[in-house]
């Protein structure tokens, strides 16, 4: 029987998670075991999951868990160097030569285990079968707006905190917006998830917005434009091959340009498209001043669909639900082609 366990996120503020209720019953109906971690902080209580037919485990108690259970969890475990014996279906950001990434990898090969990466769990023509985006794009466009409004009246952005659902988040950009001159805004991988949401949000509140996508950007840079926008939000994977949209150079040019929102934060990547920053930010402090005289503040919140925890987490599930049932083969289909990743970046096998 599939053992499926649903580790408690351990990370501050990371209320999401990638399974509802509704979806732990179709995996109990379909003979599938189900354990489910207590959590303090996740947006959807325990109750719910152990009516719908889950078993409760304590907080944090996964590394204890049966050995062939696939651990199912979102972000980043506890960096420790302790072996990872299971299997692991998280976001493991390690496939991009970043430090934190090779270090998940030795701990896979000291322990025997395998990580089944959500961003590498594609279909037959390489797009992703589930993924945040289009909340992470409609997040990040909210605060970058919000750093653009702090930054107008002589301020830096405030420390945030989770909105209570997304009329909330707009009511709050529209507010800090209130009396300032519209800001225009440039997105590059419009036509993407991430892109569409942050498109939703600015438009909604009847901002500019100029939206380019893979052909505005095939010639590969130089890109002027992006200096003479008043917030630019960047939608698309670092990756071989990316062009630079902001160079080190952008500090001193003269620029438009007041607001970064590197919603595809990879900072740490030597694929990054945006050469002026080299840390990703958090809720307590939203924005980097990178720059003074004009100033430039960089958004780079690599979890921003945290922000809205609950719509982010009934999209992502039921995009990811379907391959969950399909894990009775992890031999084929998303799960093989997820694991051929690991095998290859992992250097070996396992």
């Amino acid at each position: 029987m599939t053992h499926l366990w649903v580790r408690a996120e351990q990370r501050p503020q990371e209320e999401r998670v990638g399974i509802t209720p509704e979806g732990v019953r179709a995996l109990c109906d379909a003979r599938f075991r189900v354990t489910v971690e207590d959590s303090p902080q996740r947006a959807v209580p325990l109750h719910p999951y152990i009516e719908a037919g889950a078993a409760p485990a304590p907080c944090a108690s996964w590394p204890d868990a049966p050995r062939d259970a696939i651990i199912l969890g979102l972000k980043e475990l506890p960096e420790d160097a302790t072996p990872l014996p299971h299997r692991h279906i998280m976001f493991g950001h390690a496939y991009k030569g970043q430090p934190a990434g090779q270090a998940l990898l030795a701990r896979f090969r000291a322990g025997g285990g395998a990580l089944y990466d959500l961003e590498y769990l594609t279909d037959e023509g390489g797009r992703r079968v589930a993924a945040f985006g289009y909340w992470a794009g409609y997040a990040g466009a909210a605060v970058s707006l919000l750093a653009f409004a702090a930054q107008a009246r002589g301020g830096v952005c405030a420390p945030l905190a989770r909105f209570a659902d997304q009329p909330a988040m707009q009511a709050a950009v529209a507010q800090a917006l209130d009396g300032l001159d519209a800001p225009r805004v440039l997105i590059i991988g419009a036509l993407g998830r991430v892109g569409t949401g942050a498109a939703d949000l600015c438009r909604t509140l009847g901002l500019e917005v100029t939206a380019w996508d893979m052909a505005e950007t095939a010639h590969g840079g130089p890109f002027p434009e992006v200096l003479a926008h008043d917030v630019f939000l960047n939608c698309i994977l670092a990756q071989p091959g990316a062009p630079v949209f902001v160079s080190l150079s952008a500090l001193q040019d003269p620029r438009a340009l007041r607001v970064i929102g590197d919603i595809a934060c990879d900072p740490t990547s030597e694929f990054s498209p945006i050469k002026v920053y080299d840390r990703v930010t958090d809720w307590a402090r939203p924005v980097i001043r990178v720059a003074g005289q004009p100033t430039l503040d960089v958004m780079a919140i690599d979890n921003l669909p945290s922000l809205l925890p609950v719509e982010s987490s009934q999209d992502f599930a039921a995009q990811l639900l379907p391959h969950l049932l399909a894990l009775r083969d992890p031999d084929a289909g998303v799960w093989a082609r997820a694991y051929a990743h690991f095998r290859h970046h992992s250097a070996g096998p396992i």
